[in-house]
């Protein structure tokens, strides 16, 4: 059995921090997550199947309100290729501001299972904390993936739902689950 690489962290902190080539990357493994079941599908994309130019356009967005002070894009790579991504961010107003959001969370499909994830989630945690200055993280998760017992696994705490907050197909309404991470 050969042992699994680690992977690599990157941040970008603006948009023109991100190379044309990593943007295809990003775009590409968020066409495939969303095919392939994942619950990352923001406003103003379709439910699946979506293709790579309704993503590129959500990516745009997602890219243009980086800011190192308020919205990170956290990337993954093993052996130079994109192994999953993340963003966090932080609302400026001065009542949340000690809060982030954790919002994207994925792994590319032929990264799955190798704890590519779970590495994010660390290391978002530490970038949080040591380098955003914040006190306490947040995130939505969809229900019937298992992704409260992933996330609980790694400290995070159900706080609340949104019962039958998500419709993901005509009668298939699943609850959107609140969860928080003490920094």
């Amino acid at each position: 059995m050969t042992a699994q690489l680690p992977p690599d962290f990157t941040q970008i902190t603006r948009p023109r921090e991100l190379s044309a080539e990593l943007r295809g990357q990003l775009v590409d493994c968020w066409v495939r997550v969303i095919n392939t079941g994942g619950a990352v599908i923001p406003r103003g994309l379709p439910m699946p199947p979506v293709s790579t130019g309704q993503a590129d356009p959500a990516l745009g967005r997602l890219v243009g309100a980086l800011d190192p002070r308020r919205a990170r894009l956290l990337v993954a790579t093993v052996g130079g290729t994109l192994a999953g991504w993340l963003v966090l961010r932080r609302d400026p107003h001065p009542l949340v501001a000690h809060c982030g959001a954790v919002n994207h969370v994925m792994t590319h499909p032929d990264f799955r299972g190798r704890g590519i994830g779970t590495a994010l989630m660390g290391r978002v945690r530490e970038l949080a904390r040591q380098e955003m200055g914040l006190e306490q993280l947040q995130i939505a998760v969809r229900a019937g993936l298992g992704l409260e017992e992933f996330y609980g696994r790694l400290g995070w705490h159900e706080i609340g739902r949104w019962p039958g907050g998500l419709r993901v197909a005509p009668g298939d309404d699943r609850d959107e689950i609140l969860m928080h991470l003490a920094l």
